[in-house]
């Protein structure tokens, strides 16, 4: 399997997967996310896999969701093998996978990022690592997984404040909130996924399965709420407001967004 944007690796039942554009802090384009669902699925058949690993090359980011450059400049993530940009197909791989996944949090996780490491089954983080959303600075939004699950995780409260404020948080506070299961210095980052990989491995994995459906089963319905959202967004991202905020982004400046409050006081 050629890959661009990914690597893939499997050592002793881990399967891990790295999103491999640090340059642009491991953002994903429409090939990065095809290639993320290929890797994800090829864990999913592999009889020697127990366990996945999703992370970011570097220590800078895990992932700072959308290429916001490219889509600045194309007006797009770019082309995928389906002409579908297929970020709710890699959502859903990741719940569906009936192996656990492991987030390894090694720098920042923004945006759709953040939303990538929230839909894994098990969040570690580097003490380093940084979670936050991005969304209303640049005109976009995830209004499924990314607040409903977020929710069930944080809390009512603490979801709408990461949403509506769009702060940066520390891992420290992350770990506090339930939003990571733990913190480790970043040097000890890849022996402690090795560690709770290690100790997963051991267990009957079809219990595991069994484990991890039964628990999604209380959250399934945001897969619909997302979809919905899903095409309220891609109405939206043609409006001036979107595309003031990906043009605010774009020149490195603070979006007007407040000549479009109107369209939400009527």
């Amino acid at each position: 399997m050629e890959l661009k944007d990914v690597t893939y690796e499997v050592d002793n039942g881990l399967a891990t997967i790295t999103i491999n554009r640090e340059k642009r802090y491991n953002a994903f384009r429409a090939e990065t996310v095809d290639e993320l669902i290929k890797c994800f699925k090829r864990a999913w058949v592999d009889e020697t896999v127990g366990v996945v690993c999703l992370t970011g090359a570097g220590d800078k980011a895990f992932c700072a969701g959308g290429d916001q450059k490219e889509r600045a400049e194309t007006g797009s993530y770019g082309k995928s093998e389906t002409g579908i940009f297929e970020i709710m197909g890699l959502q859903r791989v990741i719940r569906d996978v009936p192996k656990p996944v492991i987030a390894a949090v090694n720098g920042l996780a923004i945006g759709g990022g953040h939303v990538l490491h929230v839909l894994c089954d098990i969040s570690i983080a580097a003490d380093h690592a940084r979670f936050g959303q991005n969304g209303p600075r640049v005109g976009s939004f995830d209004a499924g997984w990314g607040t409903g699950l977020l929710a069930r995780i944080v809390g009512e409260k603490r979801a709408r404040e990461i949403w509506f404020l769009c702060r940066q948080y520390d891992a420290a506070t992350a770990e506090r909130w339930g939003l990571v299961n733990a913190v480790v210095p970043a040097a000890q980052l890849k022996a402690e996924v090795r560690k709770w990989a290690d100790e997963m491995l051991v267990m009957s994995p079809s219990t595991l399965r069994f484990l991890k459906q039964s628990l999604n089963i209380d959250t399934e319905h945001f897969s619909a709420t997302g979809a919905v959202a899903g095409t309220g967004l891609m109405n939206f991202v043609e409006s001036a407001e979107a595309k003031e905020g990906i043009n605010a982004f774009a020149e490195k400046r603070a979006p007007a967004f407040g000549n479009y409050r109107g369209r939400v006081s009527l």
